[in-house]
């Protein structure tokens, strides 16, 4: 939940979908790309819409837990590798492999993807300041104060006026 020093940025499915595949268009240019590495679980989404616009079909996971109690950021255990046949891409590098997420925040997970992936292209949905210099593709940047409500966290509930303050 956001605390009063942070910003509540909500994002209907509508929105997050016409976002990711602003992602995708931004993305058209940047390839060609062999195959996509989606962070799990929040890049999932955008991955699947990536995908479908930009007509990949090899997906893979690589499962990096940071956010042990929704909102915290800890430590980064690394739950499930990305396949060797992934790694193997671009000589071993990454060059052509798209990893996708849905955000960057601090960039820890984007870190630790890159150092598997060091060519990889980057991509997130949303981005916030010191995530930023991780990523090489995004569509909105947010402040670092900012929490984002994705619509997978979220039910339907009244939200009271800006004027009066997060909840």
């Amino acid at each position: 939940m956001a605390s009063p020093a942070e910003k509540a940025f909500p994002v209907s499915w509508d929105q997050f979908h016409r976002d990711a595949r602003a992602l995708a268009w931004r993305l058209s240019a940047a390839g060609p790309f062999e195959a996509i590495v989606s962070i799990t679980r929040g890049g999932l989404v955008p991955a699947a819409i990536v995908a479908r616009e930009l007509e990949l079909r090899v997906i893979e996971t690589v499962c990096i837990a940071s956010y042990h109690d929704y909102q915290n950021q800890g430590r980064l255990d690394l739950l499930k590798d990305i396949s060797p046949a992934i790694k193997a891409i671009g000589g071993g590098e990454g060059k052509g492999v798209l990893v996708i997420d849905d955000l960057t925040d601090t960039g820890k997970t984007a870190k630790v993807v890159r150092e598997i992936l060091p060519n990889a292209h980057f991509a997130t949905v949303y981005a916030k300041p010191a995530g930023r210099p991780l990523i090489d593709t995004f569509v909105t940047e947010v402040s670092q104060d900012t929490w984002i409500y994705f619509p997978w966290d979220m039910g339907l509930s009244f939200q009271p006026p800006i004027r009066n303050g997060p909840t």
